[in-house]
């Protein structure tokens, strides 16, 4: 509840206009189907983008105009500002135009560079295993050759006989 003071007498509000009177800054509207927006909650601003090809033609457009104001509401009817000619013309000397009409971010991999890559893999991976065949061989080799040292009858028969 609240209570105003106005021209001598008291008034006492009470409820939700009390809410409002105190400093709720929401908009109330008596008009049912029509909602006035907030002015203070603003949406996340989202940057513009403007492709070569609509930058190029607003420039020719700029640069064909020759009244005066002409430039001015040509700037005013595209929403655009005076900055945005002016360094739009410079990357047009500049020829940079044409390279905005590429995609921002990483560019795309060469499919050579990955066939490559995976060239490579496979060949560390086979140079692995053709590593292991030779240590495997190579034991068997030297397993071959101890239990042909045992096995061997001059082995035996020589040890009996001392």
């Amino acid at each position: 509840m609240l209570e105003l003071e106005q021209n001598g007498t008291s008034k006492q509000i009470v409820g939700s206009a009390a809410q409002g009177a105190v400093g709720d800054r929401r908009r109330r509207s008596n008009v049912g189907a029509l909602k006035i927006p907030d002015p203070e909650l603003v949406e996340r601003p989202r940057r513009r983008r403007f492709s070569a090809e609509y930058k190029l033609r607003i420039v020719r457009e700029a640069d064909g105009c020759t009244k005066l104001g002409e430039v001015g509401s040509l700037l005013r009817r595209e929403g655009l500002y005076s900055s945005h000619l002016s360094e739009w013309r410079k990357q047009r000397d500049a020829g940079a135009l044409v390279a905005l009409a590429k995609k921002r971010g990483r560019p795309a991999a060469d499919p050579r560079d990955t066939q490559i890559a995976n060239l490579r893999g496979r060949l560390e991976r086979t140079e692995a295993e053709l590593d292991k065949a030779r240590r495997v061989i190579q034991v068997q080799g030297n397993v071959s050759a101890l239990l042909g040292d045992l096995l061997d009858p001059r082995g035996a028969s020589g040890s009996t006989k001392k």
